[in-house]
């Protein structure tokens, strides 16, 4: 252990003091910031675990260097601390722990129970309400889709809005086309309307082979009876229904489960969760979480289903399925069955149908895991082609790219984007709304922001790029040099990127350093791709930024409410100043001076802004 650990932090001192009782501890850094935070069924011997001479991994290390002092809190048990753990991970997200940054709500299907000709619906609800029948999660909305046009295919249900079905008159395109019955005009009665529907969630329930032999029946009934149109009608019915019976890939007997499928590599590890609901698989999703301490496969699953489902409120089924054995087993079951109030299992080693979805949701971890490392080797191989285009003796860990947005002066708004070598770094992405500068002066306004962003980055807040891009050519590259000799910066690359003449991508000049070293690469280089990608996301993220600056500020403009302005003089107003601000900044001479302003328009403007 290194002196700096001992110096700032005592754990001699501190382990004399800790329970051997079950609980939570959260490490803290000098900034009382939360590094980690884990759960012991005895506190202490987990947490001298830590403070070992011998056997500490990198991670662990790096972690332990940066300990300034560790928080305990006593649980009843151990179900309670896991209880606790997920809780604080998911209010806190320290940067050592599995975190989970996806927690949207899943699609379901909907139909009500409070109208009398109920539609299938899209709904997204992180928990279901008492207010009709849910079918799903699905994984994504396109399946919900699918599976809407499919029952209103085969059984015609409406898929209106309730306010258009009260104010119908007659039918719609949807009944032409044979997609609804009609109910909206009283074509089709509220016992066969409903008849139709519980064939449509017989079906969502995965329960199509009951409806197949009941369709069939009637099918028969009706040829007897020499009803051949509804005899005809019911055998497409239910051709349609076998038809989607072969195409479901998993047939099982039913059953509710999530599987969890592990699958890690040198430079990545990906965990895959298959849904099952009613024996049908809904779909998969994947997460690539970073592995900060280098926990074992058993104890990262489990600290992986113990967040996805305490930390993230996600839909809990009645089994849970992993492909490894996930630690401390029986006490992660009993917290997922008191958090969902029943009695959830966990299970590893299984057969039949249970074996086939632990199969398929292992191919899909480790089909998605090789697509993302083969995507991060195309990533690196460009990174790479860049050193060598610049003659760089290394290559390359982080880059940084700047592009200015505006509407004729209006709400300029400056990007910042960051990549490195697994990609952009979207948490780093920064924007930087331009004031104070003339209208459409884009040098001005790369200087402002480049001054804001490099401040911080020799003061040390901000991780230090090795290159910085400009999307601009000469003028701005030389903004960029004035700026980095101001705040005293040597050690970046600037690289400065001019479109050519025609302004087609390929074409482009590059500008290393100083305006005198330029080159052009071959429009097939690495090199190149890798900076058309950051100069193209540094483009879209300042375009956005720029129009929703733009639109609040129109849609919060005082200058609306003064008498005389107009949408022209307001539009002279703001490319003249740059922005609102600049009009409540600039005097009554100044304002006088733009066109079509006279000196008693400016005295009503000054008046109106500043009271």
């Amino acid at each position: 252990m290194n002196d700096e650990v001992i110096t700032a932090f005592d754990p001699r001192q501190f382990l004399k003091t800790v329970t051997e009782s079950p609980g939570v501890y959260r490490m803290l850094d000098e900034h009382e910031n939360v590094l980690y935070v884990g759960k012991a069924k005895r506190l202490k011997a987990r947490l001298s675990s830590y403070f070992r001479n011998t056997g500490l991994n990198a991670k662990t290390q790096a972690l332990v260097s940066r300990i300034r002092d560790i928080q305990v809190t006593v649980t009843r048990s151990e179900t309670e601390a896991l209880l606790l753990e997920q809780t604080l991970i998911k209010q806190q997200r320290p940067p050592y722990n599995i975190l989970l940054r996806d927690d949207k709500s899943y699609p379901y299907i909907f139909a009500s129970d409070r109208h009398p000709y109920p539609s299938l619906e899209l709904r997204r609800v992180r928990q279901k309400r008492g207010d009709g029948r849910y079918f799903g999660p699905f994984t994504s909305s396109g399946a919900v889709r699918e599976s809407l046009s499919l029952m209103q295919k085969i059984f015609r249900i409406r898929n209106c809005e309730d306010s258009v079905f009260a104010h119908r008159s007659r039918p719609c395109l949807q009944y032409q086309i044979d997609r609804c019955t009609a109910p909206c005009v009283g074509y089709i009665t509220q016992e066969d309307y409903q008849r139709d529907l519980n064939h449509a969630l017989m079906c969502m329930e995965g329960k199509s082979d009951q409806v197949t032999q009941k369709l069939y029946t009637d099918m028969e009934a009706a040829a007897k009876a020499l009803q051949f149109e509804q005899a005809a009608f019911l055998r497409d019915q239910v051709q349609q229904l076998r038809r989607l019976q072969s195409q479901q890939s998993v047939d099982t007997a039913g059953g509710d489960a999530d599987v969890f499928a592990l699958a890690e590599r040198p430079g990545g590890l990906c965990v895959s969760v298959l849904i099952i609901r009613q024996g049908r698989v809904l779909g998969s999703r994947h997460h690539m979480p970073d592995n900060g301490l280098d926990l074992s496969s058993e104890a990262l699953l489990s600290s992986f289903v113990s967040q996805y489902y305490l930390g993230q409120s996600n839909e809990m089924p009645t089994e849970v399925l992993t492909s490894h054995a996930v630690e401390d087993r029986e006490i992660l079951q009993d917290a997922l069955s008191e958090h969902a109030e029943r009695r959830v299992r966990i299970a590893h080693q299984v057969r039949g149908h249970r074996a086939q979805w632990l199969e398929l949701a292992q191919t899909n971890a480790d089909q998605h895991l090789a697509t993302k490392l083969a995507s991060r080797q195309q990533l690196n191989a460009r990174f790479k082609a860049l050193a060598q285009a610049l003659d760089l003796e290394e290559t390359p860990q982080r880059m940084e790219c700047f592009d200015i947005s505006h509407s004729s002066g209006e709400a300029t708004v400056a990007s910042c984007v960051v990549f490195d070598q697994s990609g952009p770094v979207k948490s780093d992405y920064r924007r930087f709304n331009i004031e104070g500068v003339a209208a459409g002066d884009d040098y001005a306004a790369m200087r402002q922001a480049l001054t804001r962003r490099y401040k911080r980055i020799q003061s040390g807040d901000v991780a230090r790029p090795d290159i910085l891009i400009v999307d601009g050519g000469k003028g701005q590259l030389n903004m960029a040099r004035e700026v980095f000799e101001e705040q005293g910066v040597f050690d970046i690359v600037l690289l400065g990127v001019a479109k050519g003449t025609t302004r087609k991508p390929g074409l482009e000049t590059l500008f290393i350093d100083t305006v005198e070293r330029s080159m052009t690469l071959e429009s097939s280089s690495g090199a190149l791709h890798l900076i058309q990608h950051i100069r193209d996301e540094a483009h879209r993220f300042a375009i956005t930024g720029h129009r929703q600056q733009r639109d609040k500020a129109r849609r919060s403009s005082t200058l609306q409410e003064i008498p005389g302005i107009g949408p022209k003089r307001r539009r002279e107003l703001l490319r003249h100043f740059g922005g609102l601000q600049g009009i409540r900044n600039a005097s009554r001479d100044d304002l006088a001076r733009v066109p079509g302003i006279n000196a008693q328009l400016a005295t009503q403007i000054h008046q109106a802004l500043h009271g």
